[in-house]
């Protein structure tokens, strides 16, 4: 019986964290990779363990399921995806470096830089949001308990409202479909309005 108090416990408190998920912040994130998409500017993710399991789910999703007839292409990339560019910069630099030395190849003014972690204190994290603000980059963070240090380094900053890393993790994928279940509305809703005016 006490094992299903347990469950019980748990759920309980997902529901009621889910009923605090700042839910202007989570549109006004999804309004920024629309205009990404819009301005065909990159679109780069990162972060550890769940996080980069995450990271690469959110890449699928938004390269993947936004794919249209317009021809038009979310620019995504998980830094999380290229095993030997990460082990070679752990091994050679350190692993703080990881994502910032990808970063650095790549990222550009107007570009979006999106990081998770769910303390918001990983410190690769923090030195790839340090590279992609000086490049001018937008910068977008995932995170739970107070934001960490990531909230400093973010213009816009999703905090889960828990001190309990599991349901922070439930609620990244929650936020993390919500996003994209948006932005592929937004992409397929403006394309057809695009049709409909050209067809007038």
């Amino acid at each position: 019986m006490s094992e299903i108090q347990d469950l019980n416990s748990y759920f309980a408190r997902l529901s009621e964290t889910i009923i605090r998920l700042p839910l202007e912040i989570i549109n006004d994130v999804a309004e920024t990779i629309c205009r990404a998409y819009d301005d065909e500017r990159m679109i780069f993710l990162f972060g550890n363990g769940g996080s980069a399991a995450l990271a690469s789910h959110m890449a699928c999703d938004l390269g993947k399921g936004t794919v249209n007839r317009s021809g038009k292409r979310v620019h995504v990339l998980a830094l999380t995806d290229n095993v030997p560019l990460m082990t070679a910069w752990a091994n050679d630099s350190r692993y703080d470096d990881i994502f910032a030395e990808q970063l650095s190849n790549f990222v550009g003014a107007k570009d979006v830089a999106f990081a998770i972690s769910g303390s918001g204190n990983s410190p690769n994290v923090l030195r790839a949001l340090n590279v992609a603000r000086k490049a001018g980059a937008t910068t977008i963070g995932l995170t739970g308990f107070e934001g960490g240090k990531m909230g400093e380094l973010c213009d816009q900053c999703i905090i889960i409202p828990s001190d309990n890393m599991q349901i922070v993790e439930d609620l990244h994928l929650s936020v993390a479909h919500a996003l994209f279940t948006a932005v592929r509305t937004r992409i397929f809703r403006g394309i057809e309005a695009a049709a409909a005016a050209a067809n007038d």
